[in-house]
């Protein structure tokens, strides 16, 4: 294709249609890797496979099993003293619920942990999967809660961190979707009987955005905010413990 017919093919099919179905050849090499697992594996099932894998044959207690997305991802190397023996980090950057629940079965419930602590929303509001209401966040939400509960493992249901901006996507704006998620997921944990972790409200200033010095691009914690965090975790895991 000459040189300008292809930019210009390009140049349509990224504005036209989703980044997903554009020419590969047309995106950056980050874009083009994150297009290629989506096609190949779209909910990323082989990211924890072998570490799944790796605690079952040694036999390896899981107490706790952090599911969620870079929020829970960035949370292991940030603050390790809160993920000592047996609590296992499950996040991955950009996840969704929808993505969350196809491999809840295997980074979860096939670790048999006596607690699942799931924070996840921030990228089904903007959207990085497609469009989507907050029903259907609720519902992947609920649908993760039945399956821990199915299988007897206690429920720490996360409030989703304040969110000034998404940088990604700057289309989509997370005030007032968030604020108005947090109030579904904390009066379904109430009614129940379920442990919630508020860590909107630790974090959130009177403009329902980050704190100062809290994030470092407006969604993902720093050091610091992740220390705000720990407390709450650790008080909702302990709260659910004794259920």
């Amino acid at each position: 294709m000459h040189r300008r017919a292809f930019f210009a093919a390009c140049s349509m099919s990224l504005a036209s249609a989703a980044v997903s179905a554009a020419p590969l050849d047309c995106l950056d090499e980050k874009t083009r890797t994150q297009v290629e697992r989506n096609q190949t594996d779209w909910a990323q099932l082989n990211r924890y496979r072998a570490d799944n894998q790796a605690l079952a044959v040694n036999k390896t207690r899981v107490d706790v099993v952090f599911m969620g997305d870079s929020i829970t991802e960035g949370w292991v190397p940030k603050a390790p003293d809160l993920f000592k023996t047996g609590r296992v980090g499950r996040g991955i950057s950009g996840q969704t619920t929808p993505q969350m629940l196809v491999r809840f079965r295997q980074d979860v419930l096939d670790l048999h942990p006596r607690v699942v602590h799931i924070m996840a929303g921030t990228n089904d509001v903007a959207g990085n999967t497609g469009p989507m209401t907050p029903e259907m966040t609720q519902a992947n939400l609920l649908s993760m809660v039945d399956l821990a509960r199915a299988h007897k493992i206690k429920v720490v249901l996360a409030s989703i961190p304040p969110a000034d901006h998404f940088f990604w996507r700057p289309e989509s704006q997370p005030n007032p979707a968030i604020p108005n998620l947090n109030v579904w997921i904390k009066e379904y944990a109430r009614t129940h009987k379920i442990r919630y972790a508020d860590y909107f409200s630790a974090m959130a200033d009177e403009k329902n955005v980050m704190k100062p010095g809290l994030a470092n691009d407006g969604v993902h914690p720093t050091p610091e905010g992740y220390a705000v965090m720990n407390p709450i975790a650790e008080r909702a895991i302990a709260q659910a413990l004794r259920s």
